[in-house]
């Protein structure tokens, strides 16, 4: 063998060492640039490029590109897709434990939310995800949910009889819906906008920077500050991904998504005050409705569930959340 195919031999065997070593990863979810879930996920992106010295890569794709949370959530599980910051009521779909954290009500404050999920209950909920495919990386936020429509002030339980209710994929959220009269239909959140600009729906439920950031108060005139439910946004690596990296890999994907949590928290946390100004600058109508009348009419949602297949979860959730 001549020195030049000695030389060029070592290169080949270098460069695919290093193509080895590269690593490229998926991240989907169905907010719109400027929310607080996509301004993490570049941020978990950047974080993850900046530790690995630009080995590991994440293509982050927003918008549902990639698909519902629904659909995000089966390819998480079969591989197909790397990561995704998804939603309560998609995910619950395959591991019910979530839904016990959107029982109506349950929380006054986002950090009294934060405190349950990086607890115990967190961590139970994370290894009944872990046997369903699904890897934990952070409990991100998605915000205390409030309503809006095209017909008139939502300011008691009454005033949503008869009204269609657009609700995303979350059996807890159809249940408020209903034990308020509404009439609840599953829409997906990227055709969301335009139900609503259509009549096919009068109205729907979402945490402020949701409504702000996909511009659905354009076709909405009235917002009513209800903050009938929370929800999370677990931030998911699939287990047939994680399971092929190295630990190495590993810790550079759980310091990365601890940055991206903290990011993501903060801009939930400050959006509401703000918001709540700049919907109104638009000609928005916000009220605030009459929640011990909502809690009341709610009720039977929590006994309902506490009755159902998870209830021992429930309770538990419930229990520590309302905890003096």
């Amino acid at each position: 063998m001549t020195l030049r195919s000695i030389a060029f031999a070592l290169t080949f065997a270098f460069a695919a060492v290093a193509h080895a070593q590269t690593v490229k990863l998926s991240l989907g979810h169905g907010a719109a640039p400027g929310n607080p879930r996509h301004e993490a996920s570049m941020k978990f992106a950047e974080s993850v490029k900046a530790r690995s010295a630009g080995r590991i890569e994440v293509a982050v794709s927003p918008s549902a590109q990639l698909g519902d949370d629904a659909a995000m959530v089966t390819a998480l599980r079969t591989g197909a897709l790397d990561l995704s910051a998804n939603s309560q009521g998609a995910v619950a779909g395959v591991v019910p434990e979530y839904a016990a954290f959107g029982m109506p009500f349950l929380f006054a404050s986002l950090p009294q939310a934060w405190k349950l999920l990086d607890g115990p209950l967190g961590q139970e909920l994370a290894q009944k995800s872990a046997d369903k495919g699904l890897v934990v990386l952070g409990y991100w936020d998605n915000g205390i949910r409030h309503m809006s429509n095209s017909k008139k002030p939502l300011i008691k339980p009454e005033d949503l009889k008869g009204l269609k209710m657009r609700t995303p994929p979350d059996a807890v959220t159809v249940d408020i819906m209903q034990s308020l009269g509404a009439e609840a239909q599953q829409i997906k959140f990227a055709e969301l906008y335009v139900a609503l600009q259509q009549g096919v729906v009068d109205g729907q439920e979402n945490p402020l920077m949701n409504i702000h950031a996909s511009k659905l108060y354009e076709v909405q005139k009235f917002i009513s500050l209800t903050g009938h439910k929370y929800e999370m946004t677990p931030f998911l690596i699939s287990k047939r991904t994680w399971d092929r990296l190295s630990e190495s890999d590993r810790k550079v994907l759980q310091e990365s998504a601890l940055e991206a949590t903290t990011l993501q928290r903060k801009l939930s946390q400050e959006s509401d005050d703000k918001l709540v100004a700049d919907l109104k600058a638009k000609g928005v109508q916000v009220d605030v409705a009459d929640k011990a009348a909502f809690e009341k009419a709610t009720g039977p949602v929590d006994e309902k569930w506490i009755a159902g297949p998870i209830g021992p979860f429930v309770k538990k959730v419930v229990s520590a959340a309302r905890a003096k």
